[in-house]
């Protein structure tokens, strides 16, 4: 999202970009750091989340890159790109932009001058290549090019994952094992039984089984009590014994032990992939936009506040709780997709690209939608010879609003993220 004048004084002219002492220096310690964190990821075994975790820093920057090359191409002056927030911790100038890294890592900017007639102590020889005199059409490309990025990556993602890794087809799964899962508190009960991904079923609780069907109502009705496997692992037969723990569906108790059947794999061709990826970005736009729309309904907001007045009950978090999810859940539910296959972590981003668009797309500031909003509505009071500038000074109590509102969701979110984290959804 690009940063406008409300976080930027109104009476001050921007300051050049001081000198930043040791710049060099400060780089290379973050590069020890990032390497280092990664180091550490391997060998503790998380790196799929710290991978995951960059991809997402990867698509942010991304997004801003895009509003930084649309303002660039539009005649816009743009004079910072920075990946996040707060202290700067190094910066270079090149040209008329300062780029750099600020010391939060949440997010990022480009700084694109004169958003809106609120901003003073613009140079009067930059003042045509502010935002506020772009024409309707540059303002638009630059306000919508952050948003289309996350729908052409998700576009993009989605054709190489059904033409080259593929769709698993549950309808026909085999009875050897395609994954393991791990509960949020430590290994599952088919990990402590020591299954491997590979195995392939031969019977349970002395029952021969012909198909993977016949697996999981042994396992569902035997919560807490042993549950006996053959399975066959490279030409032997091993015998198992794993004793499903309780987990809450829909209501019901059921067994659980964390194995799930190799899918047969659909391929596409990319002609294919593409139409089907146009028609499941569509479905997921819809979904998430319906999803925001619930969210805010009356009786969901009541619902959210007895999820943060319950959060500490031992009642646990159910798939039909409608809350949004914060970083901390995101980076769980990227190693439980780690966990699960590669086609989950990529159709994770997948959703999470889609729905970061949905979401800036709505027509408020300080989101890309309330740009868009803006720009419409001047374009529509505008006359031949006679330009219509909207007073962006009455928006900002709504502005402000809106902050807040993020800011509390964002908080609250990562509150139930850490004391009643959402359920497995891949189990």
């Amino acid at each position: 999202m690009t940063q406008t004048s409300l976080t930027q004084p109104l009476d001050e002219t921007p300051s050049p970009a001081p000198e930043v002492e040791g710049a060099g220096g400060k780089l290379a310690a973050l590069a020890a750091v990032l390497v280092g964190g990664i180091a550490l990821s391997i060998v503790t075994h998380t790196f799929a989340v710290v991978a995951f975790c960059l991809a997402m820093a990867a698509v942010v920057m991304l997004h801003e890159a895009a509003h930084f090359v649309a303002a660039k191409k539009s005649g816009m002056k743009a004079t910072e790109f920075f990946f996040g927030f707060g202290p700067r911790l190094w910066s270079v100038r090149k040209g008329e932009t300062e780029y750099g890294i600020k010391a939060i890592p949440f997010g990022g900017y480009v700084k694109i001058i004169g958003m809106s007639n609120l901003e003073r102590g613009i140079d009067p020889a930059d003042e045509p290549r502010t935002y506020r005199q772009g024409s309707y059409p540059k303002r638009m490309i630059v306000a919508l090019a952050g948003v289309g990025t996350h729908f052409v990556l998700a576009f993009t993602l989605l054709v190489v994952l059904l033409s080259a890794v593929g769709v698993p087809n549950y309808d026909k799964p085999s009875l050897t094992i395609g994954n393991l899962s791990r509960l949020d508190t430590g290994p599952s009960p088919a990990i402590d039984a020591g299954f491997k991904v590979g195995d392939r079923v031969v019977s349970v609780n002395g029952n021969a089984v012909t198909r993977w069907d016949d697996v999981p109502p042994y396992i569902r009705e035997s919560a807490g009590q042993p549950v006996s496997f053959v399975v066959e692992r490279k030409g032997a037969r091993v015998e198992l014994t794993a004793v499903p723990t309780s987990l809450q569906r829909g209501g019901e108790t059921r067994g659980f032990i964390g194995i799930g059947p190799k899918a047969s794999v659909e391929r596409l061709n990319p002609l294919m992939a593409s139409g089907r990826s146009v028609t499941t970005i569509w479905h997921l736009g819809t979904g998430s936009l319906a999803a925001l729309g619930s969210f805010f309904a009356p009786g969901s907001l009541k619902d959210y506040a007895g999820q943060l007045t319950n959060a500490t009950s031992n009642k646990p978090a159910s798939a039909d709780d409608q809350r949004f999810v914060s970083v901390v859940g995101v980076a769980r539910i990227a190693g439980q997709a780690a966990e699960s296959g590669a086609f989950n972590v990529v159709y994770l981003l997948v959703l999470l690209n889609i729905f970061i668009g949905v979401f800036n797309l709505v027509p408020l500031l300080p989101l890309d939608g309330g740009h868009v909003a803006i720009a419409t509505y001047e374009r529509i009071r505008s006359r031949a010879g006679r330009r219509y500038q909207a007073d962006v000074g009455k928006m900002m109590p709504i502005a402000a609003a809106v902050i807040v509102v993020l800011v509390l969701i964002g908080v609250t979110s990562i509150y139930l993220d850490i004391v009643k984290p959402m359920a497995n959804p891949f189990q």
